[in-house]
């Protein structure tokens, strides 16, 4: 089946000698992977040099016993110069580039995370500085459109309403009320102040949640959940945590 779709360049490798395999994330198809047969070897095969993050329209052979599909045609429709240009913005643009890799199925199509993936980009792009609020908004977006949001409206064993002391459970995935707590010895207390500044971003519109003045200490914690959050539910290492933490470290 012959498809066109826009995508964004998440990953690039060699393949054999003159051929590249490149991960996408696409409007329509989610994440797919391409095979670029001789671009290697004739580099103008293809109207694109399939730049980080770059945007590109593809037309693909869409194989159906195989998640490696041949690409015919590929035109570059943007490309982010000033994130290749900033060292801070390509390391924010890697993490996402991570992030949506890891809570993205093969082929699952979400064109809400893929909208995300592109504003977000656009932002990083043309703004002279990102800091820590947008970094936490696109993070708790894309869990939340990928299905890996935190759990924080209630308790998650008993569902009773948190109070004033609560703990979060990693395992569980979300909020322990004081009599539930004991059911995780590795959960960890959580600040009010934390719960609500994650609910705030969760449930409010970007414009909106940047409005938000948070705490250095709520800063603190809410990254160190954020980030061990994703370690743990998604059973991956990030390569680009420790680089963000130092930016984010210069946010606070």
């Amino acid at each position: 089946m012959i498809c066109r779709d826009e995508v964004v360049v998440l990953k690039t490798y060699d393949f054999r000698e003159t051929s590249k395999i490149a991960l996408f994330y696409s409007r329509n198809f989610g994440k797919i992977s391409g095979l670029f047969k001789g671009i290697r070897k004739e580099p103008k095969k293809f109207a694109s040099n399939l730049d980080f993050l770059s945007i590109n329209e593809v037309v693909f052979y869409k194989k159906l016993k195989s998640e490696l599909h041949l690409v015919s045609q590929c035109d570059q429709k943007k490309v982010f110069e000033n994130i290749k240009k900033d060292l801070s913005k390509f390391s924010i643009a890697s993490f996402c580039a991570e992030l949506i890799s890891a809570v993205s199925a093969v082929e699952d199509s979400n064109t809400h995370l893929y909208s995300l993936l592109v504003n977000f980009l656009n932002i990083l792009n043309e703004h002279n500085h990102v800091g820590d609020k947008y970094i936490y908004n696109f993070i708790l977006r894309v869990l939340n459109l990928s299905g890996f949001k935190p759990h924080l409206d209630d308790c998650i064993v008993c569902n009773s309403p948190i109070q004033n002391n609560a703990y979060f459970s990693h395992s569980f995935g979300g909020l322990l009320c004081p009599v539930c707590c004991n059911k995780d010895s590795n959960r960890e207390h959580i600040s009010k102040g934390t719960i609500s500044s994650i609910l705030y971003f969760q449930k409010t519109s970007w414009p909106q949640s940047l409005r938000l003045n948070i705490f250095p200490q709520v800063k603190r914690q809410m990254r160190d959940i954020i980030f061990t959050f994703l370690n743990f539910h998604l059973e991956k290492k990030f390569n680009s945590i420790p680089i963000l933490n130092e930016l984010l470290d210069h946010c606070s």
